[in-house]
C-alpha cells in the first residue's frame, strides 16, 4: 500500500470521527422520542421532544466544528509542505579544523 499524504490522513480520520459524533447522537435522539412515547402529560413530552430536537441540532454543530477544524488542519500542513518543499536546501557546512594548541 502507498503511503498516503498526512493531509488525507487527517480528513479520513475527521470524516470518521463526524460519522462517530452523529451516530451516537442518533441513538441519544432514539432515547429521548422513546422517553418522549413513554411520558404521561404533555409537557413531558414537549420537554424530551425538544431534548431529542436539541440533540441532533448540538451534534450536526459540533460534527461541523470538528468538520471545519480538520480541513483547517490538513489545508495548513499542505501549505506547509509545499512551502517546505519550495525552500531551497541548506548548504552544507564545512567541518571546523582543529587548532594545534
Amino acid at each position: 500500500m502507498a503511503e498516503a499524504d498526512l493531509d488525507a490522513v487527517i480528513r479520513q480520520t475527521a470524516r470518521a470521527q463526524t460519522k462517530a459524533v452523529m451516530a451516537a447522537a442518533k441513538k441519544r435522539q432514539a432515547v429521548w422520542v422513546a422517553r418522549a412515547a413513554k411520558a404521561k402529560d404533555k409537557e413531558t413530552k414537549a420537554r424530551f421532544r425538544f431534548l431529542a430536537k436539541s440533540t441532533i441540532l448540538n451534534a450536526t454543530a459540533t460534527a461541523k466544528r470538528l468538520q471545519n477544524s480538520a480541513e483547517n488542519a490538513a489545508d495548513a500542513y499542505a501549505r506547509a509542505m509545499k512551502k517546505a518543499m519550495e525552500e531551497p536546501q541548506p548548504a552544507s557546512k564545512p567541518a571546523k579544523k582543529k587548532a594545534d594548541a
